[in-house]
């Protein structure tokens, strides 16, 4: 008895659904192709949404493709471009789990398999429709036989396999939430990082707004350690949307408020500010979530950088004039929170380590007396763990350590971490 995990495709693994794209690229010389791809596009969510059967719906949007296996190969191109950015980051996961993962999708093998098989998904634990062509190679059909072609497919297919054992489904569509209520699942994750579709969320078991929740509510391996969905990023003034858009692709959990309120930076683990709206040394006093702030401008007071180096909290801020403020802050932001990079931080002390694969990145903050160092080590070495990179920088405040460990230890190890004499911040970054 063991446990597997049902992934849907079209808005799941991948970011958007095949057929919608399959048609743009199509149809694209057609003078009325807008009209046919709104058509696709509503028979899509009809199905997705329960409106509208899946067979029905299926047979219209093939029938409207007129679409050619050289389409196909246009499309699996774009597609593997488009996997959604949660799945693409767990790839180890797909690759320890490999036969506990079954890819089951109303979509098409033609173009499912060759974007899928690139993480490590066994070709025999992937269930789609087939298309069938003509001599010219047009897609002239589908072979209606398959369980998937069918209204309640995913059930039929599921009953066939007989899988034993605990079965999670994950997906964005009703035909995902079917595997639930036909009692054939052990629970239903509605997939929300694309698309969230209320028919569908309000009868799941969790929503999950992107994989690394999955893997973190379900206590399995994970390339990082807690989720971004479930980090705030309070934003504060006249932030530029585009620098927003990045943090959302991110995935952070965005809160825009019109001044900064402490109920609010207290639950932040990120804060992005203008200039005139800056929070002041005594609200870092009880912002204990806070990691970082970019300031889209310059930090006003000497006083506020030292308290959040104090706090062990980093700041990024950049000259108000700046028009790539957008783009350099988020990026600077996004690099600490991914990496651990301080460089062209106002407060902390400069680091750039490079990314260290199979290993797990543990960032201490510290005051600046000595001996911290070898307090870290001492607690690695009591418990056997092997160091694969460690960096120390230091200025007049804090010492600020990354070390990249070789997987596997017990928790006791990061608790202890924590407990040393002079720990400012520990964070498990990846």
């Amino acid at each position: 008895m063991g446990q597997y995990y049902i992934i849907d495709f079209d808005s799941t693994f991948t970011q958007v659904e095949a057929l919608d794209e399959l048609a743009r690229i199509s149809l694209k010389d057609r003078p009325d192709r807008e009209d046919i791809y709104k058509q696709i596009e509503d028979l899509t969510n009809a199905s997705m949404e329960g409106r509208l059967s899946f067979t029905q719906s299926l047979a219209a949007r093939v029938k409207l493709l007129e679409a050619t296996r050289d389409d196909l190969k246009l499309l699996v191109k774009h597609l593997r471009k488009k996997v959604s950015v949660s799945f693409s980051r767990n790839s180890v996961f797909f690759k320890n789990h490999a036969d506990e993962v079954l890819i089951v999708s109303g979509g098409f093998k033609e173009f499912i398999t060759p974007v899928v098989s690139e993480y490590h998904i066994k070709q025999e634990n992937i269930y789609a429709n087939t298309f069938l062509f003509d001599e010219r190679g047009k897609i002239i059909g589908y072979d209606e036989t398959n369980p998937l072609s069918q209204e309640g497919g995913k059930v039929k297919l599921l009953k066939e396999l007989d899988l034993q054992g605990d079965i999670f489904g994950i997906g964005d569509g009703y035909s995902d939430f079917q595997l639930k209520e036909s009692g054939m699942i052990k629970k239903f994750f509605a997939y929300t990082e694309n698309i969230e579709r209320k028919s569908v969320t309000e009868r799941a078991d969790h929503i999950t707004p992107s994989f690394d929740e999955f893997l973190y509510i379900n206590k399995l391996p994970r390339a990082i350690s807690y989720p971004k969905n479930r980090i705030k990023c309070l934003v504060v003034g006249d932030i530029d949307e585009e620098a927003l858009a990045q943090m959302r692709k991110e995935g952070y959990n965005i809160r825009q408020k019109d001044h900064i309120e402490d109920v609010y930076l207290q639950e932040a683990g990120i804060l992005f500010c203008d200039e005139a709206n800056q929070p002041s040394p005594e609200q870092l006093q009880n912002a204990g979530r806070l990691k970082v702030i970019g300031c889209f401008g310059r930090v006003q007071s000497r006083k506020l950088g030292e308290a959040a180096c104090a706090a062990g909290i980093i700041i990024f801020d950049d000259r108000k004039d700046n028009p790539r403020s957008f783009d350099f802050i988020p990026k600077r932001v996004i690099a600490f929170m991914n990496e651990g990079k301080t460089h062209t931080s106002c407060n902390f002390p400069d680091l750039q380590p490079p990314r260290v694969s199979n290993a797990h990145r543990l960032i201490h903050i510290h005051k600046n007396v000595p001996g911290i160092l070898a307090k870290i080590n001492d607690v690695f070495a009591r418990h056997n763990i092997n160091i694969v990179g460690e960096f120390l920088v230091t200025n007049a405040q804090i010492g600020y350590v990354i070390t990249d460990v070789n997987t596997g230890y017990d928790t006791q190890v990061l608790e202890e971490l924590k407990a040393i004499e002079q720990t400012i911040k520990f964070r498990l970054l990846y």
